[in-house]
């Protein structure tokens, strides 16, 4: 099963796997989620970025979702890009970390799952008074 390191400002990524065990009645396995404190050493940082890798490594790849991209967490997590182990999506909210938790049972193709849960994510996004008013989405 692909690994998933979520790399956040705060308490955000924290935040959002807690509302996946709700979502799932369960806590959803190899997924683990780094806080950046922007107080903190750089090479603080990358280790414990590294040390999460790591525990939620099992040889099938892994998946960093970041909060945004130009970050401090997502730029600390470009170090680690390393084709077909890891990959780095960037704008993790709750829909695109939930399609990744479901996706990673049937792909094991790291690169193809990570480019549909971009894809995914990019048609998340929605403005409310538009689909209310029957407009169409792009």
């Amino acid at each position: 099963m692909v690994g998933i390191v979520i790399v956040t400002h705060g308490q955000l990524g924290h935040t959002l796997i807690e509302t996946a065990q709700i979502i799932f009645n369960k806590n959803p396995e190899t997924i683990i989620a780094v806080s950046i404190d922007l107080k903190e050493n750089v090479e603080k940082l990358r280790k414990k970025i590294k040390d999460s890798i790591k525990s939620v490594n099992k040889n099938k790849g892994i998946l960093i979702l970041t909060d945004m991209f130009g970050g401090t967490p997502s730029n600390l997590s470009y170090s680690f890009l390393e084709e077909g182990k890891i990959e780095v999506i960037s704008g993790v909210n709750l829909p695109v970390m939930i399609k990744a938790i479901n996706l990673r049972k049937k792909s094991d193709d790291l690169h193809e799952m990570a480019k549909t849960i971009e894809h995914y994510g990019k048609k998340s996004i929605s403005l409310a008074s538009d689909i209310l008013k029957g407009n169409k989405r792009s």
